[in-house]
């Protein structure tokens, strides 16, 4: 049994309040001064962090991208993955500098690039890898994950790339109507001609001024779903 000396005194919120200033910091001053050192300490360190660490990580990262996405530009697909003598490609960005805005950017652009090459499978590889807060990058991002997957005849997992990214941004007409589109094409390879009129009456209903707007009554038509 533990001696009574030894048992831990819980503080009482009511002779808390009974307490005068000078008393509670007799009392409590060196827990409340740790506690002040620690929050000091962790607020030091994540802005020494961001300043000394994360900042210039960031620069070298982008300034490494530049070149790489110039390559990209020029559909030099193999230069703008790997680089040249001189220049990082985006292979050795993701490797450098994953954790960076410019290292994350990276890997949609070697997808990108490994879709240009007809390497679909590491397309999705990076895909799979690759996350943004930019809409209209994730757009495009969901999209070619779909792309990647009908190209490697994975019909099933394409088809809700594309509904996804059909849905995801509306504000993005084009694309999103483009994506709708691919989706309802595929629904109608897989047989499942409801989910294809639901994609295409979604572009009828929101995208009409679009180009697949214009013509989707065509496609509606050939499902027996014209109005």
């Amino acid at each position: 049994m533990a001696k009574a000396g030894n048992t831990p005194q819980l503080i009482n919120p009511k002779s808390v309040s009974d307490m005068s200033a000078e008393e509670l910091w007799l009392r409590y001053g060196k827990l409340i001064v740790s506690a002040l050192i620690l929050v000091v300490v962790a607020v030091g360190g994540y802005f020494v962090y961001q300043y000394q660490f994360r900042a210039p990580e960031e620069a070298k990262a982008a300034e490494a991208m530049w070149k790489a996405e110039e390559y990209f530009r020029q559909d030099s697909a193999s230069l703008a993955l790997n680089g040249d003598a001189a220049n990082a490609g985006f292979l050795k960005i993701i490797s450098r500098h994953g954790n960076t805005k410019a290292g994350k950017l990276a890997k949609f652009y070697a997808a990108s690039a490994y879709m240009q090459l007809g390497d679909f499978n590491n397309a999705i590889k990076y895909l799979k890898d690759f996350s943004t807060s930019d809409k209209m990058i994730s757009v495009r991002a969901a999209g070619l994950l779909g792309d990647a997957y009908a190209e490697t005849g994975k019909t099933e997992e394409a088809v809700q790339q594309y509904r996804k990214a059909g849905t995801m941004y509306a504000e993005d007409a084009q694309n999103s109507s483009e994506y709708l589109f691919r989706a309802g094409l595929l629904y109608q390879t897989l047989g499942k001609n409801k989910e294809a009129v639901e994609m295409f009456t979604i572009i009828k209903d929101k995208y009409a001024s679009t180009e697949r707007g214009v013509e989707i009554d065509k496609y509606l038509a050939r499902l027996g779903s014209v109005q």
